[in-house]
């Protein structure tokens, strides 16, 4: 069964039709492909728009990829314990989102986890087959913890207190995507979609006078049963996590990329049987971080703090009888 999923703004779509063709423009980003679909009336912009969006990714990688040693992030993880760091903008607004969602989720998304996420072979020093050893983890978990950082908001630095390793893995490319938004509204684009390594986002309408649909990431299994979600979006974006995306299998358990914060183990089946979970959400960058904190929170705790706050959230838990779906509210409102 397919499921429409309509965000109540697109009453107000535009009523005038793009003039111009869609073009689809593609490439490497992060580890990952990035795609757009834009609107142009000339076919030579090919070249300009390319070179526009990867340049705004490419600046994101340059000061947020821990995968580069002279990355500002990698600057600022290799620093001095009690030295201050001033951030360009951008690092500046991630890591400003990025506490301020951890203060709100009590820590089930935290920025400072890098080294636990090196340790269980999710980061740059390469993969694992086997977990690490207890007093590994103990040992790392101790110098995490976002309240260790401290954030000078109107000097716009950052305090390393000494072994902090900051990463963005689970906002960063929810981020790119809101760059490469507003470079296109700067260069005159305003009807595309973008997607980034699965993040999506889309605003205007395509010439047929639609919105953007896209089919809402799900578990492999559940997707061949035939229950897809579509989305319209306009103005909004799409952010999923899910523990089938990079993950390990030891002696029969799976452990999957997305540390909990608060233990320092990947998420655990048993005990968290969230699968997937996708946000919709009007700026990428904090979906993507909220689906990484719903998928830490679990089914209820997430449901609670998406009813709260009026986040459209979709969690699909894996039971012993198979998927269950679970719509907060808002997402909820979104039903055809």
């Amino acid at each position: 069964m397919q499921r429409v999923l309509i965000p109540q703004h697109l009453e107000t779509l535009p009523q005038a039709l793009p003039v111009g063709e869609q073009f689809t423009l593609s490439g490497q980003t992060m580890g990952t492909t990035w795609t757009v679909r834009y609107i142009h009336s000339q076919q030579d912009s090919q070249a300009a728009v390319r070179a526009l969006i990867q340049d705004e990714l490419d600046l994101v990688v340059r000061q947020m990829s821990t995968w580069q040693q002279d990355s500002n992030i990698s600057l600022f993880n290799q620093a001095e314990a009690d030295t201050w760091h001033p951030l360009p903008d951008p690092f500046f607004t991630v890591i400003d989102c990025a506490l301020k969602i951890a203060a709100d989720t009590n820590g089930a998304f935290d920025p400072t986890i890098g080294q636990l996420v090196n340790l269980w072979g999710f980061g740059p020093q390469g993969e694992r087959s086997a977990p690490p050893k207890p007093d590994e983890i103990c040992r790392l978990k101790a110098s995490c913890g976002w309240q260790r950082l401290q954030l000078d908001t109107y000097g716009r630095q950052l305090r390393q207190p000494g072994n902090a390793y900051i990463d963005f893995s689970g906002i960063a490319k929810g981020y790119g995507v809101d760059r490469v938004s507003q470079a296109l509204q700067r260069a005159g684009i305003d009807n595309y979609l973008i997607e980034v390594g699965g993040e999506l986002y889309g605003a205007g309408i395509k010439p047929d006078g639609q919105p953007w649909w896209v089919a809402l990431e799900l578990p492999p299994g559940i997707a061949s049963a035939g229950n897809e979600s579509i989305a319209a979006l306009c103005g909004v974006a799409v952010a999923t996590s899910g523990d089938y995306r990079r993950y390990f299998e030891y002696d029969n358990q799976h452990y999957a990329h997305t540390i909990d914060p608060r233990t320092g183990y990947p998420i655990d089946r048993s005990v968290n049987a969230l699968a997937s979970v996708t946000v919709i959400h009007a700026q990428c960058m904090k979906a993507d971080a909220l689906a990484t904190a719903f998928t830490v929170m679990g089914r209820q705790a997430a449901l609670d703090y998406a009813q709260k706050n009026h986040i459209a959230t979709l969690l699909i838990e894996q039971t012993s009888d198979g998927f269950k779906e679970h719509l907060s509210p808002e997402l909820t409102a979104m039903l055809e």
